[in-house]
C-alpha cells in the first residue's frame, strides 16, 4: 500500500514538473526580423532577437504596453526574475508586457542590442491595435544593463524612416516613458566600460520621454550616482521624473518579492502611471469650486478626486486663506467620469496665525457620501461637507 501511494505521489509531481516546464516553454514569442537580423553572425537562438508576448485578462487590460528588458551586463539575460516575473506583476496590473531578448556581447556590441530595443518599441507600436494596446502608452523598463539600454532608448531614439520598405521600420523608435531600475548611466562611474554608451545622461533633451528612476544605497556594482545624475539631467531639460533610492538592497533585486521596502517601487510605478495619465486615453479637465465645511469656507485644507474607475488619474489640490476655493489646471485634473471626493482640514480661522497656538486637535478627513460626476469641461464644483 505504501510502495502504490508512493509511486502515486511521484507521477503527480511528475505531471506537475511537467506542467511547469510547459507552462515556462508556451508563451508567444515574435522575432523581430523574422527572416533574419541586420548584422546577424548566424541563425541561433543567440543571433535572433525576439519579444516574449504576455498579455494581461481582457478585462484588465489598460491599453498601456511595456517592453522589458532583462539586465545582465550585455553578456547573459536575467530573464526570470527580471523578465518573466515583471510581465506577471505587469499583467496584474492590465498592462501588457514584451521580454526582450536582445543580443549580447561578446558577438554583439550594446549597438547592436540598441538596434534590438529601438526594433522592439517598433514592433509593438505597429502591431499595437492586434495587442489591443495605445500606440502613444508603450514605454520600456530595464534593469541593470537593460537599464542602460532603457536610458539608451529614451535618448537615442528616432522618428523612423518613412521610405521604408518594411513598415515597422517606418515607426517610431520613442518610447513614451522609461523606467531604469539600477541601471548603468554615466562613463565616469561604470565598472564595467562601454564607451561612448555609458553617457546617456548627456543625450537628455527636453523630448527625452518620463522617467520613474529606482536604485538603492547599498548598490556597490552600480552605484547610486548613476541614478542621480541621470535624473538631474532630466531636471535640467524639463523633463517629467520621479526617483526612488531605496537605502537597503544590494545590486540585481529585481522585483524582490519578501523585502518589505524595495519591493514596494512596482506599486509606486503604477502609481505613477496612473497619475501621469498611462493607463488611460482619456483627457483631463481644469476644475475649480468652493469647500464648505458646516456652511462656511473651509480654512486650509485639500481635495483629492479618487475616480471609481482605477485606471484614471487621481487628482489633488491643497489651498489656504482661500475662502475655500481651489483650482486644478488640466495638466493635474481629473478625467471625466465618477469619482470619491475627499476632504481633509488641516487648521482654522479660530486662533491668530501668528500666535504658535493650535487650531485643531489633529487633520480631519470628510468624504462625500456618493461619488460626483466629473464632466469634460470641468466646470465649477462646489463641495459641502459637514463635521457631525
Amino acid at each position: 500500500m505504501n510502495t502504490t501511494r508512493s509511486t502515486m505521489v511521484l507521477a503527480a509531481i511528475a505531471l506537475v514538473c511537467a506542467a511547469t516546464v510547459s507552462a515556462q516553454t508556451d508563451y508567444k514569442r515574435e522575432l523581430l526580423w523574422p527572416e533574419g537580423a541586420p548584422g546577424a553572425l548566424g541563425s541561433d537562438t543567440k543571433d535572433q532577437p525576439a519579444l516574449t508576448i504576455h498579455l494581461p485578462e481582457k478585462g484588465k487590460a489598460t491599453g498601456t504596453a511595456i517592453v522589458v528588458n532583462p539586465g545582465g551586463g550585455y553578456r547573459g539575460l536575467a530573464a526570470d526574475h527580471e523578465g518573466l516575473q515583471v510581465a506577471h506583476e505587469l499583467n496584474r496590473h492590465g498592462i501588457a508586457a514584451f521580454v526582450l531578448r536582445y543580443r549580447l556581447m561578446p558577438d554583439y556590441q550594446p549597438s547592436t542590442s540598441l538596434e534590438d530595443a529601438k526594433r522592439a518599441l517598433r514592433y509593438v507600436r505597429h502591431n499595437a491595435e492586434g495587442y489591443g494596446v495605445d500606440e502613444d502608452r508603450i514605454g520600456m523598463l530595464g534593469f541593470s544593463a537593460g537599464g542602460h539600454l532603457t536610458s539608451a532608448a529614451g535618448t537615442m531614439f528616432d522618428q523612423g524612416d518613412p521610405e521604408a520598405k518594411d513598415p515597422i521600420d517606418r515607426e517610431s523608435s520613442r518610447p513614451d516613458f522609461i523606467v531604469p531600475v539600477y541601471a548603468v548611466i554615466n562613463r565616469d562611474l561604470v565598472k564595467f566600460q562601454m564607451g561612448d554608451w555609458a553617457t546617456t545622461d548627456t543625450l537628455v533633451t527636453a523630448e527625452t520621454p518620463p522617467a520613474f528612476i529606482v536604485q538603492t544605497t547599498e548598490d556597490t556594482l552600480v552605484i547610486a550616482k548613476h541614478s542621480l545624475r541621470f535624473y538631474e539631467a532630466l531636471l535640467d531639460k524639463g523633463v517629467p521624473a520621479e526617483m526612488h533610492i531605496y537605502q537597503f538592497g544590494p545590486h540585481g533585486l529585481g522585483l524582490a518579492p519578501g523585502d518589505p521596502q524595495y519591493s514596494q517601487w512596482p506599486a509606486q510605478m503604477v502609481a505613477w502611471l496612473q497619475r501621469n495619465g498611462m493607463l488611460t486615453d482619456a483627457t483631463r479637465a481644469a476644475v475649480s469650486g468652493t469647500v464648505t465645511l458646516d456652511g462656511k469656507p473651509l480654512y486650509w485644507g485639500s481635495v483629492t478626486f479618487m475616480p471609481v474607475d482605477e485606471s484614471l488619474p487621481p487628482a489633488f489640490v491643497q489651498f489656504a486663506r482661500s475662502g475655500g476655493k481651489f483650482s486644478i489646471d488640466a495638466k493635474h485634473g481629473p478625467c471625466p467620469g465618477k469619482h470619491r471626493v475627499i476632504v481633509y482640514e488641516m487648521a482654522d480661522d479660530s486662533k491668530p496665525a501668528m500666535s504658535g497656538h493650535y487650531s485643531i486637535d489633529d487633520a480631519n478627513r470628510f468624504e462625500l457620501p456618493e461619488p460626483i460626476e466629473i464632466k469634460a469641461d470641468g466646470g465649477p464644483i462646489e463641495i459641502a461637507v459637514k463635521s457631525h
